[in-house]
C-alpha cells in the first residue's frame, strides 16, 4: 500500500488521539514516525502506532504530563517527562538544548522517565538543520546478550550524530548497537520475511533467520558493540539516575505502568570550536570526496551517513507514496484502537 505523506500522518495522529493523545502530542510523535516511514526506517515507523496506543489506552503514557527543564549549570539541564510520550519529551528536550547550545556553545540535556522515543536521528538532524552538532543516546529495554553471556542484559541502546553542510545535505548517522534493531526484526515479521543469520540467537545461542525463533539479540563486532551498549546505558541511564542495565522496563510487560527510560542529548555549536563556514564547507568536501570513492565490487557507491534515506524518502514520493504494509493500512483507517497484542508479553512481544 502506497499511501501520501500527509495522509499517513494523518492516519497515525488520528489513531493516536483515539487512543487518548493529545492533539499537539498526537501530532509531533505521528511526524516523527512519517519522517521514519518516508526514509525507510519502517521498523520506527507505522508499525509501532498500534502498540503505542495500547499502552496509552491502558494508562502506561501519561496523556497530560508535566514537563519540567530544570537547567543544572551554564551547559547541562535536566528534562524530566513524567512518563509523558517519549516523542515529545525529546523533541522538547531538544529544542531546550538547541537554545542553551546556541547561547553557551554546548549543551548536555538528560532526559528522564519517559516512554520510547523511537528513531534517534530524527533528533540529532533537529540540531543540523540549525547549524549546530549533536549527538544522542538511548536506554531500551534487555534484548541482547553481552559478549561471552547467555542471557540478554543490555538494550538494542541506539547512538545518532548529525552535522550540517554548506549545502541542504546533512550527514545523519544512527545505529543500534545489537546487529540490528529489533524493530528491524519486527518490521519483517509483519512483512512474513527472514532474517540475515548473522542477527539473532534462538535459546541455545544458535544463528537463526526465522524472526518468530528469535531468543535474544547480539551486539555488533562482538566485544566493541557490547562496550558501546554500555556507554549508552551509562549515559541514558546510570548517570540520569533511571533504571539501567538489565532492570530497565520491558516495552511489553506492564503496559498499564510508565517505563521511566532515559535519553541523553548532547549539542554543541561549531562556531565555539572552529570557523562555522570553514566547518560547513569541510563537511560538504567530505560528503563529495566520499561519494568519489571507486567503489569496492559489489557495490554501486559509497555513501555519507543519512544519504541513502534521503534518496529512499525521494524515491518514494517519485513513485507515489510511502510503502505501508497493507495488515497495518487496514489497521490504521478502521475503528480500532489496538487488539490487544502487547501487554504482559515478553520482550518480543511473544
Amino acid at each position: 500500500m502506497k499511501l501520501v505523506r500527509a495522509e499517513l500522518k494523518d492516519l497515525m495522529k488520528k489513531k493516536l488521539m483515539r487512543a487518548g493523545l493529545k492533539e499537539d502530542h498526537a501530532d509531533i510523535t505521528a511526524e516523527i514516525l512519517t519522517w521514519s516511514d518516508e526514509r525507510g526506517y519502517h521498523s520506527h515507523g507505522a508499525v509501532r502506532v498500534e502498540y503505542y496506543c495500547e499502552r496509552i489506552s491502558k494508562g502506561g503514557i501519561t496523556v497530560d504530563p508535566h514537563f519540567e527543564f530544570k537547567e543544572t549549570g551554564p551547559c547541562s539541564a535536566i528534562f524530566e517527562g513524567d512518563n509523558g510520550c517519549g516523542y515529545v519529551a525529546a523533541t522538547k528536550a531538544m529544542e531546550q538544548a538547541i537554545e542553551m547550545a546556541k547561547k553557551n556553545g554546548i549543551a548536555v540535556v538528560g532526559v528522564r522517565n519517559i516512554s520510547h522515543s523511537g528513531a534517534l536521528g530524527y533528533y540529532t538532524e533537529m540540531a543540523a538543520d540549525q547549524n549546530l552538532v549533536a549527538i544522542s543516546f538511548c536506554q531500551s529495554d534487555p534484548m541482547a546478550v553481552p559478549t561471552g553471556g547467555t542471557e540478554p542484559y543490555y538494550g538494542t541502546n541506539p547512538i545518532s550524530f548529525a552535522a550540517p553542510t554548506a549545502d541542504e545535505r546533512k550527514v545523519v548517522f544512527d545505529m543500534a548497537t545489537t546487529v540490528q534493531a529489533w524493530g528491524k526484526i519486527l518490521d519483517k515479521r509483519s512483512r512474513g520475511e527472514s532474517i540475515p543469520d548473522t542477527w539473532a540467537v534462538d535459546e541455545k545461542g544458535n544463528p537463526v533467520t526465522d524472526p518468530n525463533k528469535v531468543n535474544a539479540l547480539v551486539p555488533i563486532a562482538g566485544a566493541k558493540g557490547y562496550g558501546l551498549m554500555m556507554m549508552v546505558d551509562i549515559f541514558s541511564g546510570i548517570l540520569l539516575g533511571v533504571p539501567f542495565g538489565k532492570h530497565v522496563s520491558s516495552m511489553y510487560h506492564d503496559c498499564s505502568k510508565g517505563r521511566e527510560l532515559g535519553h541523553m542529548h548532547i549539542v554543541m555549536d561549531p562556531k565555539r570550536f572552529t570557523n562555522i563556514e570553514e566547518f560547513m564547507k569541510n563537511m560538504s568536501v567530505t560528503c563529495d570526496e566520499l561519494n568519489a570513492i571507486p567503489p569496492a565490487d559489489g557495490y554501486d557507491k559509497v555513501y555519507y551517513p543519512g544519504e541513502r534515506a534521503v534518496m529512499r524518502r525521494d524515491k518514494y514520493y517519485k513513485n507515489g507514496g510511502i510503502e505501508i504494509v497493507d495488515a497495518i493500512y487496514e489497521y490504521l483507517k478502521s475503528d480500532a484502537i489496538h487488539f490487544n497484542r502487547y501487554d504482559h508479553k515478553n520482550r518480543f512481544a511473544e
